[in-house]
């Protein structure tokens, strides 16, 4: 630590005491995994989670990506340490090359298993919005994060920075976060401030307010496609498109959901206008007595 802190009080910092009535997802008593890389958001995720009364266990992920990164999970036992958490640390082995930034995410959750929450702020809420639709996430991508897996989206990012400074709490520096390789850093860093100032206001509490709003909308429209049979193809012909489109996607979906055109050529084949089709990722639908069947052994 760069200073001595008193931590015994440290849930009732007027600061941490501001941040938990926006975090209603830490519950006293309840058992949180916490992924803690060191950096500002997940250690003020952390320190909210033990000042929530949450039984809490940070997790360091050390990917081997950088130089001196095996010295980082001290940093995050450390602050572990000071608020009466638990500590693990994790290693995870990811290889150069393409997509490598997608790999390591993949690793890193792996690692930290199903549950474990993130410090996902508001401000990566709106960046992940605009992410979604660069690459055609349509309403489900809209919706951005749901909070029961990132409970401080509706925390901003200069906030943690200042929970972190007013409790001297080192930190770890990821220069990562600023290469503009990554295009998350180009949207945080580019096309964000660059639409704060067309709009002459900050847009992150306008795209959460709306996220809430597309999930809600994304939930129902959910709700109503589970009725839906994609494997028939009578009913795909005749349901709503958005219904049609829905359906067929949650029974596509595997890693990764399908594309828009994957789903438009199965809809095609349920009308009758193909007798099979392709997915994305190499998988054959094909068309008999009106129902529709996957073959899920992948053609590539």
């Amino acid at each position: 630590m760069s200073s001595p802190v008193d931590l015994s009080q440290f849930n009732r910092h007027p600061l941490v005491v501001s941040m938990l009535v926006r975090c209603p997802q830490l519950i006293a008593h309840q058992h949180v995994v916490c992924a803690v890389s060191g950096g500002p958001d997940s250690m003020a995720l952390l320190v909210l989670a033990a000042a929530a009364g949450c039984r809490v266990t940070a997790v360091h992920v050390d990917h081997g990506l950088r130089e001196g990164s095996t010295t980082e999970a001290s940093v995050v036992a450390v602050a572990a340490s000071l608020v009466g958490a638990e500590f693990r640390s994790e290693q995870v082995h990811v290889t150069p090359g393409p997509n490598q930034e997608a790999r390591a995410r993949a690793a890193r959750y792996g690692a930290l298993g199903p549950d474990a929450l993130t410090g996902h702020t508001a401000d990566d809420q709106a960046e992940t919005m605009l992410l979604n639709l660069l690459r055609g996430g349509a309403l489900n991508g809209l919706s951005g994060m749901r909070p029961h897996r990132h409970p401080l989206l509706q925390i901003r990012r200069h906030e943690t920075h200042e929970l972190c400074r007013q409790l001297s709490l080192d930190l770890v520096d990821d220069p990562s976060n600023r290469s503009a390789v990554h295009m998350r850093n180009r949207v945080r860093g580019e096309l964000l401030p660059l639409m704060n100032d067309l709009a002459q206001r900050d847009l992150a509490p306008l795209l959460t307010r709306q996220a809430e709003v597309w999930r809600a909308d994304a939930d129902l429209l959910d709700q109503l496609a589970a009725a839906l049979d994609p494997t028939d193809c009578k009913a795909l012909a005749t349901a709503p498109m958005p219904l049609a489109r829905r359906a067929v996607r949650t029974w596509l979906t595997g890693e990764h959901p399908p594309d828009l055109a994957t789903i438009e050529r199965v809809l095609a084949v349920a009308r009758g206008e193909a007798a099979g089709c392709e997915t994305n990722d190499g998988r054959r639908i094909r068309r008999s007595n009106q129902r529709l069947s996957l073959d899920g052994r992948s053609l590539r």
